[in-house]
C-alpha cells in the first residue's frame, strides 16, 4: 500500500480517483493545481504522484520540472492528460515521469500502474537504507554469553522474557559488564531478528554531532552537509537501535527523542518533513538512574520511557562462578583453537580478584598473559602482580551502583568512614597518577583503570584535568 497525491484541477475526477484508490488500501490526499502540490510536496514524503498536465497557476510538466530540481527524494510521478501529444509525452519521460495516461482511462489500469510504480519507489528507499546498513554492519549470530552463576542465569531468562514483545529496555550495570551483548541478545531473540541491530554510544560523538547522528539531516542544514543523511533511527526502522552510555545524551536532544519515541516519528536536522519509523529502543547505562534524575542530569519522563523493562548485570566480583569459565572462552575468543591452558594456581589469582573493570579489564589481563606465556600454558608468572597478589590499587568505582550499595563494595579497598569528598579526591589522584604513567596517553590511561575512554573523558572534564 502506497502513500499517493492526486492533483487534478477537475474537483470530481480528483475525488473519485481519490474514493477508488482509497477503497484499495492506498492512503490519498488530492491538490487542486501545481502550487498546492508542492505546498504538500515540501513537507510530506509521497510515493506516487498522479498529476493532470493541465492545471492553473502550475501545470504537470512545470511541477515535475521543480521535483527534478528541487525534490532530493522525489515520489514516482504519472501524468495524467484529456490533451495528449508525441511531444508531451517525451517531455515527461525525459524528465523522469514514470508513465503517461491519456484521459479518459480506467481505474483498474491507474491502479495496476500506481502498484508497479508504488513498488519502484520502495525499492529506491530500501537501497538507500540498504546502503547505511551496509556502512554498519554487524554480527547476524547470537552473541556469546557465559553464564554459569545464578545472577546471570537470570539476567538470561529476563532477556528471553522480554525479547519477543515490543517493550524498549535499560539495561544497567557497570562499565566492561556485557551491555551491549544484552541487547544483541534481545534482538536476536525478538520478532525483528531479520532487521537490522543498529548500535550507537551517546557519549562517543559531540553534542553537535549527535543530533544528527540520529536524526540525519538534509543538505545545506549546515555548514558541510552537502547530501541529505540518513539518521540511526531511520536505518534502524523495523529493528532495534541500541544507544549506549544513554544518560551521556545532552539535555537539548533528550526531548527530542522523547518526542520521537511517544510519536514514532521525527524531523531531520534541517528538514520540514515528517519521517515515521517503526522502531525499538534498547538502552543501556553505567549510570545510577536514581541519582542522575535528582541532579537534573537526566529527565524523569525519558527515563520512565525508556526503561518500560530494566535489566541489572551485575559485576564480575560478584559472580566469580563465571569467571573461570568466561576466562577460558575468552581465551578462545583472543588467540583461537590453539589457546593456551589455566594453571590451576592462575586460576585461583583470577577468581579471587575484584576485578574494577568488570570482562573487559579481565579480556585485557589475559591478551596480555597469551602474549606472554610458553608451552601454552598461562601461570600466576604471566599475570599481573596485583591481580596474582589479589593488591588492587587503591582505585574508585566509576560504575553505575544502586542507592543501597555500600561504600566498601563500591569502592575497593576504600576506608568505610571515608567522606563522598575525600572519595572524588582519591579518585582524581588516581586518574592523575594513570596519566602520569601513560604520558597522559588517554586510550592507555582508560585501559589501565579498567574504563572505557568515554568514561574517562567525562571524568578529565569533571576535574578540569582536559589539559596536562
Amino acid at each position: 500500500m502506497a502513500k499517493l497525491l492526486v492533483v487534478d484541477d477537475e474537483k470530481n475526477l480528483r475525488l473519485v480517483v481519490q474514493k477508488e484508490l482509497s477503497r484499495q488500501g492506498h492512503e490519498v490526499e488530492t491538490a487542486s493545481d501545481g502550487e498546492a502540490a508542492w505546498e504538500l510536496l515540501e513537507t510530506q514524503d509521497f510515493d506516487v504522484l498522479l498529476c493532470d498536465i493541465n492545471m492553473p497557476r502550475l501545470d504537470g510538466i512545470s511541477l515535475l520540472r521543480r521535483l527534478r530540481e528541487k525534490s532530493q527524494n522525489p515520489p514516482e510521478v504519472i501524468l495524467l492528460t484529456g490533451q495528449g501529444t508525441v511531444e508531451t509525452a517525451i517531455e515527461s519521460m525525459k524528465l523522469g515521469a514514470y508513465d503517461y495516461l491519456t484521459k479518459p482511462y480506467r481505474i483498474a489500469e491507474l491502479a495496476a500502474l500506481v502498484t508497479q510504480a508504488a513498488e519502484k519507489q520502495q525499492l529506491k528507499i530500501d537501497n538507500q537504507r540498504l546502503r547505511a546498513q551496509l556502512e554498519r554492519t554487524t554480527n547476524k549470530d547470537l552473541p556469546d554469553i557465559v553464564a554459569e552463576s545464578p545472577q546471570m542465569k537470570e539476567v538470561l531468562r529476563l532477556v528471553q522474557r522480554v525479547a519477543p514483545s515490543d517493550t524498549s529496555v535499560l539495561i544497567t550495570g557497570e562499565s566492561g559488564t556485557g551491555k551491549e551483548l544484552i541487547a544483541q541478545a534481545i534482538h536476536r531473540l525478538s520478532r525483528r531478528t531479520n532487521k537490522t541491530f543498529i548500535d550507537l554510544n551517546c557519549a562517543a560523538l559531540q553534542d553537535s554531532l549527535l543530533e544528527s547522528e540520529l536524526f540525519g539531516h538534509e543538505a545545506g542544514a549546515f555548514s558541510g552537509a552537502r547530501a541529505r543523511k540518513l539518521g540511526l533511527f531511520e536505518i534502524a526502522d523495523g529493528g532495534t537501535l541500541f544507544l549506549d552510555e544513554v544518560m551521556e545524551m545532552p539535555s537539548q536532544l533528550q526531548s527530542k527523542l522523547l518526542r520521537a519515541l511517544e510519536t514514532r516519528a521525527f524531523f531531520r536536522v534541517g528538514g520540514v518533513k515528517k519521517v515515521e519509523v517503526d522502531v525499538r529502543l534498547v538502552a543501556a547505562t553505567n549510570r545510577n538512574t536514581r541519582q542522575s534524575v535528582a541532579e537534573g542530569v537526566f529527565r524523569a519522563d525519558l527515563l520512565y520511557r525508556i526503561n518500560s523493562f530494566e535489566i541489572y548485570i551485575p559485576p564480575l566480583r560478584e559472580r566469580r562462578e563465571d569467571i573461570e569459565p568466561l576466562a577460558r572462552h575468552l581465551l578462545h575468543k583472543v588467540v583461537g583453537v590453539n589457546a593456551p591452558e589455566l594453571s590451576p594456581q592462575a586460576i585461583d589469582a583470577l577468581t579471587n580478584y575484584s576485578w574494577t573493570g568488570n570482562v573487559r579489564q579481565l579480556r585485557n589481563c589475559l591478551e596480555r598473559a597469551a602474549l606472554l606465556c610458553d608451552n601454552g600454558k598461562i601461570t600466576t608468572k604471566e599475570l599481573p602482580p596485583e591481580v596474582v597478589h589479589n593488591s588492587e590499587k587503591t582505585m574508585v568505582s566509576f560504575s553505575y551502583s544502586e542507592p543501597q550499595t555500600n561504600v566498601t563494595n563500591t569502592f575497593q579497598n576504600v576506608p568505610a568512614n571515608v567522606s563522598p569528598t575525600n572519595l572524588r579526591d582519591i579518585e582524581r589522584q588516581q586518574i592523575l597518577n594513570a596519566l602520569d604513567q601513560t604520558g597522559w596517553h588517554r586510550g592507555k590511561t582508560a585501559e589501565l583503570l579498567g574504563i572505557s575512554p568515554s568514561t574517562l573523558y567525562r571524568r578529565l572534564r569533571e576535574y578540569n584535568l582536559e589539559t596536562r
